[in-house]
């Protein structure tokens, strides 16, 4: 793990003040330095990756891992922030490498097969008319906070049979936490210990519930689930229900926010998509390219020495692959900053690559093309009630969606 003194540019990926500088300042890098020796605020050194080719080779090539603990000194180990709180949350197939990703994404792939998520098309779309006739005759609304993030949080609830009314303290939770755990900053850390403490209580009494009466749920299926004899530890069992959580309405909330943004601001792809609903799909892989709702992928570690574009990543160098970037890069994608919902061949890597590739993916498309068509259709006239200059980036290093999106229909 590379802590160190020697001279790297300080790059703050969490400010939004960089998210808004974020694309510009990407193509300069993909054109000048596509491999960026940096220093994150917590003092962590790290490489950037930012052209298309290198981050796909990137998230499919085992010489960088996801858990870093098996490449560290003991005094290296010392210097991480390794509180048993966040150690009950980092255990699941987000951030582990084969064997452990294989058996634990083994126990929960089986609730996200294409029939499952099919099957949920119909509960997904009684939602979204539910949220937006709690709307209508408002004639305006903050689509983040009344219909973006309500519609996932929902859906993802009722498949792990938590209610639905604790949504807001998860919310709550999650903002907090999500950064925290992702990288090392001594004060997230701090500020985020009461509310990982309190999801951590919250998550033991469902546990403790649903070992004395299981239901049809997922967390009734990952407490019960065996794959070749094996199942979830206490550790990870608590770790996969956050990722689950977390995964399961963080990317959407984004993917949908991002969504109307991008067809506010093209306003003759928004009347295309109108008149010719049918381009939904291909407008929604042409949202996650141009806007994608994840922009950097999780951390990974190089487990051994790899020369990239003469640049030596040393064993235990932090990666960051900058998938924002790679789905603008120019020698993928013909005018990579045009938005166009008719695009072919739109092999963007909004949900990853390789064994990491997000497996709520299907979950996230069904729900962000019936969002968006059930909106255009009940509100044809929707616009941006505020100036596009005046919103904001959440500041967070992982994802990238807006903090509001107010709308008038």
């Amino acid at each position: 793990m590379s802590i160190s003194n020697h001279k790297a540019p300080l790059l703050d990926l969490f400010s939004a003040e960089f998210k808004g500088k974020a694309y510009s300042f990407y193509t300069r890098l993909r054109e000048n330095e596509p491999v960026y020796r940096f220093m994150l605020p917590n003092g962590q050194i790290a490489w950037l990756i930012t052209q298309y080719e290198d981050a796909q080779a990137a998230l499919k090539d085992n010489r960088f891992i996801k858990n870093p603990h098996t490449l560290l000194s003991q005094e290296q180990m010392n210097k991480l922030i390794l509180m048993q709180e966040r150690d009950l949350l980092i255990n699941n197939m987000g951030l582990s490498d084969p064997p452990d990703h294989t058996r634990l994404r083994n126990l929960v792939q089986k609730a996200f097969t294409p029939k499952m998520i099919k099957e949920l098309r119909g509960r997904i779309q009684e939602i979204t008319d539910t949220l937006l006739d709690e709307i209508q005759d408002k004639g305006k609304m903050n689509v983040i906070d009344e219909f973006a993030f309500p519609l996932p949080i929902i859906v993802i609830f009722e498949m792990l049979g938590i209610p639905t009314k604790d949504r807001d303290q998860f919310r709550e939770w999650s903002n907090v936490i999500i950064e925290a755990i992702t990288i090392d900053i001594p004060e997230k850390m701090q500020e985020a210990l009461p509310k990982i403490q309190s999801l951590i209580k919250y998550i033991g009494h469902l546990i403790e519930e649903r070992r004395k009466d299981p239901t049809e749920d997922l967390v009734s299926a990952l407490i019960q689930a065996e794959t070749e004899g094996e199942k979830l530890t206490e550790n990870e069992l608590y770790s996969m229900i956050f990722l689950l959580i977390i995964a399961g309405y963080e990317t959407t909330v984004n993917l949908i926010g991002n969504g109307v943004l991008a067809l506010l601001q093209h306003p003759e792809q928004f009347e295309k998509l109108k008149s010719n609903p049918e381009l939904i799909s291909s407008a929604i892989e042409e949202i996650l390219r141009f806007y994608g709702p994840v922009e950097l992928a999780t951390s990974r570690w190089a487990g051994e020495d790899v020369l990239l574009h003469e640049k030596m990543i040393r064993k235990g160098d932090m990666i960051v692959v900058a998938l924002a970037s790679a789905n603008r890069d120019e020698t993928q994608f013909k005018n990579p900053d045009l938005f166009d919902i008719t695009r072919k061949n739109n092999c963007h890597l909004a949900f990853g690559m390789g064994i990491h590739y997000c497996l709520g993916a299907p979950l996230a498309r069904l729900e962000g093309q019936i969002a968006l068509l059930t909106l255009l259709r009940r509100m044809p006239n929707l616009r941006l009630n505020t100036d596009a200059e005046a919103l904001k980036w959440r500041p967070t290093f992982v994802m990238r969606g807006l903090i509001e999106l107010p709308v008038v229909f």
